[in-house]
């Protein structure tokens, strides 16, 4: 199974920009989508669905803001929208797919750049989802957890660590978060098959020429569980691909020799 990981800060925008187009020639067994900034009557996802695509959606309450989608040639046995967190849930950040003996997550991770407030409940909001993952895999060991974390794990994911280091995304807090996964029983499925520095996800928009010569960050992550670590095909960036801010991600996972 290939799946791809996009936050296309707007679905709409990104269509505009070519994304179907893209998809043609990239396609994908799994595309999890976070940042749709729709609400599900707001786009034809008929498009999609001639592409061979089932469609499942958890927009947010407020239009035009956060929200996720999955996209899918193999049909799920089950379709779970939230976490029962009401914040997480009235923003549209979780949605879980389950394949056989796989549970596949895709979540967009709040961003705390807006102000103090909102970092304050970035904290929170990743402290009750760690306790959610924990709680799960006693049920589903076998996970994926896609989306745009909002967070650069070690220094090789930013371009410049120094300069940033207090800024939210990269604060200490927020990385232990993250060495708390991957020392936990989770695998960053990109660092397992790449080493090299330089491999970014996102690119600020203010400054144009930022992602031409690539001062960018890597915050989005396809994360699976030790026991998913053996069917593990590979992993990588796109990092030309432009409808959005971020580029999309890749990992190929065997799901038939785990439903076998």
């Amino acid at each position: 199974m290939k799946i791809i990981s996009y936050n296309v800060n707007g679905i709409r925008a990104a269509v505009k920009k070519g994304f179907l187009d893209w998809l043609k020639t990239h396609p994908a067994d799994v595309i999890c989508i976070q940042e749709n900034k729709a609400q599900q009557t707001d786009v034809d996802a008929k498009a999609f669905n001639d592409l061979g695509y089932h469609d499942h959606w958890f927009c947010a309450q407020k239009k035009g803001y956060s929200g996720v989608t999955v996209f899918t040639r193999v049909k799920p046995d089950h379709v779970q929208c939230g976490t029962g967190h009401q914040v997480s849930d009235d923003e549209g950040r979780v949605i879980q797919l389950d394949f056989g003996k796989v549970r596949l997550i895709n979540a967009y991770f709040p961003s705390g750049t807006s102000g103090d407030e909102r970092q304050t409940y970035k904290y929170q909001w990743l402290e009750e989802f760690y306790a959610y993952l924990q709680d799960l895999r006693s049920v589903h060991p076998h996970l994926i957890l896609c989306g745009d974390y909002n967070i650069a794990h070690r220094e090789i994911d930013i371009h410049d660590p120094k300069g940033n280091k207090k800024n939210s995304g990269f604060l200490p807090e927020e990385r232990a978060w993250m060495d708390q996964l991957y020392t936990n029983g989770w695998v960053d499925s990109l660092r397992h098959f790449k080493s090299e520095p330089h491999l970014y996800s996102w690119w600020s928009q203010r400054f144009p020429s930022v992602r031409l010569n690539n001062k960018g960050w890597r915050i989005d992550y396809i994360s699976v569980t030790e026991s998913l670590k053996p069917h593990l095909k590979g992993a990588d960036i796109y990092p030309d691909v432009k409808h959005s801010d971020h580029c999309p991600i890749f990992a190929e996972v065997d799901l038939a020799a785990v439903n076998a």
